[in-house]
């Protein structure tokens, strides 16, 4: 027995087996140490990726979501040097991969499409939370924004849950963006009242509202004469969270004063035409 084994040691493909085996143990041991070392750094990157968003004032949400993107691709490029150093052919593995990634982006094309739009609008913050806007025919305030979807508060408290494709597809009216608004309101007075008069009582009533902003100056002008009425257009600035208060208080308090004044309001007018109808005479 001794002599059968000692000349299986002294054989050269026993050798050569240990050689074999050496040498897969080293690739072995190279592969467990790069996908150690590999997980390790694609972590610290990652959350460094993170920490530079959010110093830089990026939304947590998308720092998040990037952190894991970044995680997603340095790993797999870990393991697939990890492969290539055992010796496993990594060109079949790339191959199944892309041809994966192309059904599941076939399949996800509608859900891609938002997740994309949704980093963009982390991106470029076209809007922020809490601000005022207008898009794919919806008024309401910014409550979320969301990597799948963006909700808006209506004015009546309606809830609206819009696609992050539809948002970043179409026309967004940031209302507060600038902080400050300009209000148009138009008042109809009557055809014979003193114009004059009505413009001194209108600019008085904006003069007199401490949230009228001194500048831009407010104005008010003609803006229409028809054969009904006079349209009297009030512009004041104001900022933009006392935008509907002010609107309803100067209506009502030019027409308070108007009333005070007698600066009538145009009236709706009928002419009314009477005419007597003579029977014919008998010849």
């Amino acid at each position: 027995m001794s002599e059968w084994l000692g000349e299986f040691y002294a054989s050269p493909k026993t050798h050569a087996l240990a050689d074999q085996a050496l040498a897969w143990g080293a690739r072995l041991l190279v592969a467990i140490l790069i996908l150690l070392v590999g997980w390790w750094l694609s972590r610290r990157l990652a959350g460094t990726t993170q920490r530079v968003l959010l110093r830089t004032g990026a939304d947590p949400l998308l720092g998040s979501f990037l952190r894991n993107l970044v995680f997603v691709l340095l790993i797999t490029m870990v393991v697939i040097g990890a492969f290539q150093s055992v010796g496993v052919p990594t060109a079949s593995l790339l191959a199944a991969l892309g041809a994966a990634g192309l059904a599941i982006g076939l399949a996800l094309q509608g859900s891609l499409s938002n997740l994309a739009a949704g980093v963009l609008l982390m991106v470029f913050r076209p809007f922020r939370v809490g601000q005022y806007v207008e898009v794919a025919g919806v008024g309401g305030t910014v409550q979320s924004v969301s990597l799948m979807h963006t909700i808006l508060l209506t004015p009546d408290n309606r809830e609206v849950i819009l696609p992050n494709a539809k948002v970043a597809g179409d026309v967004i009216v940031n209302v507060n963006a600038r902080g400050t608004r300009r209000l148009d309101l138009v008042v109809g007075i009557a055809l014979d009242a003193d114009i004059g008069k009505a413009i001194a009582i209108a600019r008085e009533v904006l003069a007199a509202d401490t949230r009228v902003l001194g500048e831009p100056k407010p104005d008010v002008i003609v803006t229409q004469l028809t054969d009904a009425r006079i349209s009297l257009t009030l512009q004041p600035w104001v900022n933009s969270a006392d935008y509907a208060r002010v609107q309803g208080d100067t209506l009502r308090a030019v027409k308070e004063r108007f009333d005070a004044a007698g600066v009538r309001l145009p009236t709706s007018q009928h002419e009314v035409v009477l005419r007597e109808i003579v029977p014919a005479q008998p010849h």
